[in-house]
């Protein structure tokens, strides 16, 4: 299984399978490792990995959601390649995210103002293609430098709707 994983923002494309009761996984370009884990209590993991044992507390709110281990938090956001999301087409680790879209259709709703703050998961805009609507989220926090479209605009694949900073 592969998907898109953004840890703070940052992107970090991840592929796992399941090998009985371990879990193999490779971030990005780097070598395999192996875990396992287990839920001890309802949103609570204990996790063994390179030999040493973590605890994982991990909530969802809104469909984003946050880990916490060591005493550190982190928002985690996790896409399916093949799914519509914000902005995969151009999520740098710079910052710089431009919200692209992934088919033609038509701009249903801008959600946003440029100079307005976002979240991560917060919705941008609303678009409507093959009698959908689909909202296009933020995958990083951050600023919005620029909205590209308004309500009612025709749109191309790969055309550039919003950008945040």
């Amino acid at each position: 299984m592969r998907r898109n994983v953004w840890v703070d923002g940052e992107l970090m494309p991840v592929e796992w399978r399941r090998e009985g009761d371990a879990i193999v996984f490779r971030i990005g370009e780097g070598p395999e490792q192996q875990a396992s884990a287990v839920e001890v209590e309802r949103g609570v993991y204990s996790v063994l990995l390179a030999g040493r044992s973590h605890e994982a507390r991990i909530t969802q709110e809104a469909g984003d959601w946050t880990v916490e281990t060591a005493g550190n938090r982190h928002s985690v956001v996790v896409r399916d390649p093949r799914e519509w999301s914000a902005g995969e087409a151009n999520n740098s680790r710079s910052g710089h995210q431009e919200i692209r879209a992934p088919m033609p259709g038509k701009v249903v709703r801008v959600l946003v103002e440029a100079g307005q703050t976002v979240a991560v998961g917060q919705g941008v805009l609303v678009l409507e293609a093959m009698k959908m609507q689909n909202e296009m989220q933020a995958s990083r926090s951050g600023t919005v430098s620029a909205i590209r479209v308004a309500a009612g605009d025709a749109i191309t694949a790969g055309q550039v709707l919003a950008v945040i900073d």
